[in-house]
Protein backbone atom coordinates (compact mmCIF):
# COMPACT_ATOMS: atom_id res chain seq x y z
CA UNK A 1 0.00 0.00 0.00
CA UNK A 2 1.34 3.58 -1.26
CA UNK A 3 1.47 6.25 1.60
CA UNK A 4 2.18 9.71 1.05
CA UNK A 5 5.22 11.51 2.69
CA UNK A 6 4.41 14.87 4.22
CA UNK A 7 6.91 17.57 4.29
CA UNK A 8 6.36 20.08 7.19
CA UNK A 9 7.01 23.77 6.61
CA UNK A 10 5.72 26.97 7.67
CA UNK A 11 2.65 28.85 5.59
CA UNK A 12 5.46 31.83 4.48
CA UNK A 13 7.84 28.86 2.87
CA UNK A 14 4.86 27.10 1.89
CA UNK A 15 2.67 29.68 0.43
CA UNK A 16 4.60 32.88 -0.55
CA UNK A 17 6.58 31.76 -3.99
CA UNK A 18 3.32 30.72 -4.92
CA UNK A 19 1.51 34.29 -4.10
CA UNK A 20 4.35 36.26 -5.74
CA UNK A 21 4.05 34.73 -8.85
CA UNK A 22 0.26 34.63 -9.06
CA UNK A 23 0.49 38.90 -8.71
CA UNK A 24 2.26 39.21 -11.42
CA UNK A 25 0.17 37.79 -13.28
CA UNK A 26 -2.98 40.16 -11.68
CA UNK A 27 -3.57 43.95 -11.81
CA UNK A 28 -3.76 45.76 -8.14
CA UNK A 29 -1.37 45.76 -5.50
CA UNK A 30 -0.83 43.77 -1.92
CA UNK A 31 -1.43 40.16 -1.51
CA UNK A 32 -4.19 37.88 -3.18
CA UNK A 33 -5.95 34.76 -2.46
CA UNK A 34 -4.17 32.06 -4.28
CA UNK A 35 -7.66 30.30 -5.95
CA UNK A 36 -8.52 26.46 -4.95
CA UNK A 37 -6.97 25.40 -8.84
CA UNK A 38 -3.51 26.82 -8.08
CA UNK A 39 -3.50 25.15 -4.50
CA UNK A 40 -4.34 21.83 -5.99
CA UNK A 41 -1.02 22.04 -8.12
CA UNK A 42 1.24 22.55 -5.17
CA UNK A 43 3.35 19.28 -3.97
CA UNK A 44 5.13 18.64 -0.34
CA UNK A 45 4.29 21.29 1.63
CA UNK A 46 1.83 21.51 4.31
CA UNK A 47 1.25 22.42 7.55
CA UNK A 48 0.64 20.60 10.83
CA UNK A 49 -1.59 22.88 12.78
CA UNK A 50 -0.52 24.38 16.07
CA UNK A 51 1.56 20.60 16.55
CA UNK A 52 5.58 21.19 16.47
CA UNK A 53 8.30 18.33 15.56
CA UNK A 54 9.19 16.90 18.51
CA UNK A 55 10.82 13.94 17.42
CA UNK A 56 12.07 12.92 14.10
CA UNK A 57 13.25 8.96 13.78
CA UNK A 58 14.83 6.97 10.57
CA UNK A 59 15.08 3.19 10.38
CA UNK A 60 16.81 1.65 8.19
CA UNK A 61 17.55 -2.08 7.62
CA UNK A 62 19.19 -3.86 4.55
CA UNK A 63 19.34 -7.67 4.13
CA UNK A 64 21.16 -9.74 1.41
CA UNK A 65 21.76 -13.70 0.83
CA UNK A 66 23.81 -13.91 -1.86
CA UNK A 67 24.16 -17.40 -3.68
CA UNK A 68 27.27 -18.29 -2.46
CA UNK A 69 26.08 -18.58 0.78
CA UNK A 70 26.98 -15.27 2.29
CA UNK A 71 24.58 -13.42 4.03
CA UNK A 72 24.65 -9.62 5.16
CA UNK A 73 22.56 -7.77 7.08
CA UNK A 74 22.93 -3.61 8.53
CA UNK A 75 20.79 -1.89 10.69
CA UNK A 76 20.53 1.56 11.69
CA UNK A 77 18.67 4.12 14.33
CA UNK A 78 18.64 7.58 14.34
CA UNK A 79 16.89 9.96 16.53
CA UNK A 80 16.76 13.69 16.68
CA UNK A 81 14.99 15.29 20.00
CA UNK A 82 14.06 18.48 19.38
CA UNK A 83 11.72 18.97 22.67
CA UNK A 84 14.79 21.33 24.18
CA UNK A 85 14.63 23.89 21.34
CA UNK A 86 18.11 25.01 19.71
CA UNK A 87 20.37 22.24 18.47
CA UNK A 88 18.73 18.40 18.68
CA UNK A 89 20.02 15.62 20.72
CA UNK A 90 20.51 13.31 18.17
CA UNK A 91 20.98 9.39 19.11
CA UNK A 92 22.41 6.74 16.90
CA UNK A 93 22.47 2.67 16.66
CA UNK A 94 24.23 0.97 13.90
CA UNK A 95 24.18 -3.23 13.52
CA UNK A 96 26.06 -4.82 10.90
CA UNK A 97 26.59 -8.41 10.08
CA UNK A 98 28.70 -10.60 7.49
CA UNK A 99 28.22 -14.04 7.60
CA UNK A 100 30.32 -16.35 5.96
CA UNK A 101 29.65 -18.07 2.83
CA UNK A 102 29.75 -21.99 2.27
CA UNK A 103 31.20 -21.65 -0.57
CA UNK A 104 33.66 -19.30 -2.00
CA UNK A 105 32.60 -16.05 -4.17
CA UNK A 106 33.18 -16.94 -7.98
CA UNK A 107 36.53 -15.39 -9.26
CA UNK A 108 37.51 -14.31 -13.22
CA UNK A 109 40.06 -16.09 -14.46
CA UNK A 110 42.39 -15.65 -17.55
CA UNK A 111 40.40 -17.39 -19.67
CA UNK A 112 37.16 -15.65 -18.70
CA UNK A 113 38.83 -12.46 -18.25
CA UNK A 114 38.13 -11.20 -21.87
CA UNK A 115 34.01 -12.89 -22.11
CA UNK A 116 31.36 -9.94 -21.36
CA UNK A 117 30.90 -9.90 -17.74
CA UNK A 118 27.55 -8.62 -16.25
CA UNK A 119 26.91 -5.12 -14.61
CA UNK A 120 25.41 -2.20 -14.12
CA UNK A 121 26.44 1.63 -13.25
CA UNK A 122 24.69 4.00 -10.65
CA UNK A 123 26.96 6.44 -10.64
CA UNK A 124 24.30 8.91 -12.14
CA UNK A 125 21.60 8.21 -9.08
CA UNK A 126 24.39 10.40 -7.23
CA UNK A 127 23.30 13.65 -9.06
CA UNK A 128 19.31 12.84 -8.21
CA UNK A 129 17.58 15.36 -5.15
CA UNK A 130 14.65 14.06 -3.62
CA UNK A 131 12.89 10.55 -3.22
CA UNK A 132 15.52 7.75 -5.27
CA UNK A 133 14.13 4.75 -5.47
CA UNK A 134 16.02 2.38 -7.76
CA UNK A 135 16.69 -1.28 -8.96
CA UNK A 136 19.61 -2.07 -11.02
CA UNK A 137 19.87 -5.73 -12.02
CA UNK A 138 21.94 -7.82 -14.59
CA UNK A 139 21.21 -11.38 -13.91
CA UNK A 140 18.69 -14.13 -13.65
CA UNK A 141 16.69 -15.64 -10.64
CA UNK A 142 17.68 -12.25 -8.38
CA UNK A 143 14.65 -10.98 -6.02
CA UNK A 144 14.64 -7.54 -5.07
CA UNK A 145 12.87 -5.59 -2.70
CA UNK A 146 12.69 -1.37 -1.64
CA UNK A 147 10.17 -0.62 1.14
CA UNK A 148 9.46 2.93 2.67
CA UNK A 149 7.01 4.36 4.44
CA UNK A 150 6.05 7.18 7.15
CA UNK A 151 4.17 7.39 10.12
CA UNK A 152 3.08 10.89 12.06
CA UNK A 153 1.73 10.76 15.02
CA UNK A 154 0.97 12.84 18.27
CA UNK A 155 2.15 11.37 21.53
CA UNK A 156 5.27 10.16 23.74
CA UNK A 157 8.82 10.19 22.31
CA UNK A 158 10.24 6.54 22.07
CA UNK A 159 13.22 5.61 24.08
CA UNK A 160 16.10 5.74 22.10
CA UNK A 161 19.49 5.04 23.49
CA UNK A 162 22.25 6.36 22.15
CA UNK A 163 25.21 3.83 21.14
CA UNK A 164 28.21 6.71 21.15
CA UNK A 165 29.28 5.07 18.20
CA UNK A 166 28.79 6.94 14.65
CA UNK A 167 30.04 3.87 12.60
CA UNK A 168 30.00 0.26 12.05
CA UNK A 169 31.57 -2.15 10.04
CA UNK A 170 32.15 -6.00 9.15
CA UNK A 171 33.60 -8.14 6.37
CA UNK A 172 34.68 -11.24 5.39
CA UNK A 173 35.92 -11.65 2.12
CA UNK A 174 34.50 -9.87 -0.53
CA UNK A 175 31.50 -9.04 1.63
CA UNK A 176 30.64 -6.12 3.81
CA UNK A 177 28.40 -4.33 5.67
CA UNK A 178 28.26 -0.55 6.67
CA UNK A 179 26.34 1.95 8.43
CA UNK A 180 27.53 5.64 9.30
CA UNK A 181 26.16 8.90 10.36
CA UNK A 182 28.28 11.97 10.23
CA UNK A 183 25.93 14.66 10.95
CA UNK A 184 25.01 15.42 7.77
CA UNK A 185 23.80 12.16 6.36
CA UNK A 186 22.97 8.60 7.68
CA UNK A 187 24.04 5.88 5.54
CA UNK A 188 23.61 2.03 5.05
CA UNK A 189 25.34 0.07 3.14
CA UNK A 190 26.12 -3.66 1.63
CA UNK A 191 28.47 -4.47 -0.69
CA UNK A 192 29.39 -8.03 -2.50
CA UNK A 193 32.62 -7.64 -4.50
CA UNK A 194 32.42 -8.85 -8.22
CA UNK A 195 28.11 -8.58 -8.15
CA UNK A 196 27.08 -5.44 -6.75
CA UNK A 197 25.97 -3.07 -3.57
CA UNK A 198 22.87 -2.49 -1.70
CA UNK A 199 22.49 1.28 -0.41
CA UNK A 200 20.12 3.30 1.83
CA UNK A 201 20.35 7.53 2.75
CA UNK A 202 19.17 10.27 4.20
CA UNK A 203 20.94 13.55 3.88
CA UNK A 204 19.37 17.25 3.56
CA UNK A 205 17.60 17.61 0.32
CA UNK A 206 17.58 13.17 -0.01
CA UNK A 207 15.97 9.93 0.61
CA UNK A 208 17.10 7.21 -1.11
CA UNK A 209 17.30 2.93 -1.75
CA UNK A 210 19.62 1.63 -4.17
CA UNK A 211 19.86 -1.85 -5.42
CA UNK A 212 22.53 -2.68 -7.73
CA UNK A 213 23.28 -6.20 -8.47
CA UNK A 214 25.45 -8.08 -11.43
CA UNK A 215 24.65 -11.64 -10.87
CA UNK A 216 22.70 -14.33 -10.86
CA UNK A 217 20.45 -16.08 -7.53
CA UNK A 218 20.38 -12.86 -4.82
CA UNK A 219 18.02 -12.03 -2.35
CA UNK A 220 18.37 -8.46 -1.04
CA UNK A 221 15.73 -5.90 0.84
CA UNK A 222 15.84 -2.64 2.04
CA UNK A 223 13.68 -1.38 4.51
CA UNK A 224 13.33 2.35 5.44
CA UNK A 225 10.97 4.23 7.90
CA UNK A 226 10.50 7.39 9.23
CA UNK A 227 8.61 8.82 12.01
CA UNK A 228 7.33 11.97 12.86
CA UNK A 229 6.27 12.63 16.84
CA UNK A 230 4.07 16.30 17.08
CA UNK A 231 3.51 17.98 20.30
CA UNK A 232 2.39 21.25 20.58
CA UNK A 233 5.28 23.68 21.76
CA UNK A 234 4.15 27.32 20.57
CA UNK A 235 7.80 28.53 21.67
CA UNK A 236 9.55 26.18 19.51
CA UNK A 237 7.77 27.41 16.01
CA UNK A 238 11.02 27.76 14.12
CA UNK A 239 11.15 23.58 14.21
CA UNK A 240 8.76 23.02 11.91
CA UNK A 241 11.29 25.08 9.01
CA UNK A 242 14.14 22.91 10.42
CA UNK A 243 12.36 19.64 9.67
CA UNK A 244 11.03 20.43 6.62
CA UNK A 245 15.07 21.82 4.99
CA UNK A 246 16.30 18.55 5.97
CA UNK A 247 13.65 16.93 4.26
CA UNK A 248 13.46 18.98 1.32
CA UNK A 249 12.63 18.34 -2.04
CA UNK A 250 10.67 15.20 -1.42
CA UNK A 251 7.76 13.62 -2.53
CA UNK A 252 4.93 10.92 -1.77
CA UNK A 253 7.15 7.71 -1.13
CA UNK A 254 5.68 4.25 -1.25
CA UNK A 255 7.13 0.57 -1.67
CA UNK A 256 8.98 -0.40 -4.69
CA UNK A 257 10.27 -3.05 -6.38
Amino acid sequence: MNMRLIVIASVLAALLPTALHAQEKRSGKGLTEIPDPELNLMRGRYTVGGNNVAWFGVTMASQWQASSGAAMEGALKLGMDFRQGGTPKVSFTPTVSVTAADAPLPQASADTASAAIASVDSSGLANVSGLVQSVQVAGDENSARNVTSLTIRDGEVPAVADSGARSATAQQGGASATASFDNNQARLELQLEGVGAVQQWIRSGSVGQTIALGGNAQQVSNRLQIELVRQSMASNTPLTQNIAQAMALTRGIGPGQ
